[in-house]
Formats: C-alpha cells, structure tokens, sequence
C-alpha cells in the first residue's frame, strides 16, 4: 500500500500569532510557503467535522475574500462528485458567485 504525507510547518510570534506557514507533500516536489489554509476531517465517533484554519498575519483582506470564494467552489465541486446532488450544487455555486459580487473578489471580464 503507498502512503503519502501532507506536513505544515507554522512558524509562530510570541503571542503564537502566524507568521509563516509551509507546507510539503510527500508527493510534490518542494515545499511551498502558504498564507493561509483550512483542514477539515471527518471524526466518525463524533459524527462530527473537526477543522483547522490558520493564517499569517501577512495575509490580506483581500485576499482571504478571495481565498474563501475560491474555497466555496472548491467545496461545492467536491460534494458534487461525492454525491452526484446537482441541482442543490447550482444553488450553491449561485451563492458563491454572490459572495464573491459582494466581496469584489470576481475577475471582471
């Protein structure tokens, strides 16, 4: 069986504020500096999703709107494959693109 590894290392100020996140695969090819991510897993004992969201202090207003219209879509893609739910994915991607008109965050074409 392979296995694979995903490693975040997090470099914290003394008030254990981010400053610097990098992450590596095992499948990639080098390390990468981020300025933000999310992990969500699911805890089956607890029914429950459990998650992680960090971002440096680096990070701006800007571009977390942009990264959380993205991660909408992302996210909306994902449940659609695991679940085949088509028509409740089109609500969900009609509500990513309003978030993403009110955030001033969509490439204007």
């Amino acid at each position: 069986m392979k296995k694979s590894k995903i490693n975040f290392d997090i470099a914290l100020d003394d008030n254990l504020i981010p400053e610097k996140i990098v992450w590596e695969a095992t499948d990639a090819q080098s390390k990468a500096d981020c300025k933000a991510f999310i992990l969500s897993v699911w805890d089956d004992k607890q029914q429950a999703a459990l998650r992680i969201d960090l971002w440096t202090k680096e990070m701006q207003i800007n571009e977390m709107k942009r990264f959380f219209y993205q991660t909408l879509l992302t996210l909306t893609d994902t449940f659609e494959r695991a679940t085949n739910e088509t028509k409740i994915c089109e609500d969900m991607r009609e509500f990513a693109e309003y978030f993403g008109e009110k955030m001033n965050v969509l490439d204007k074409a």
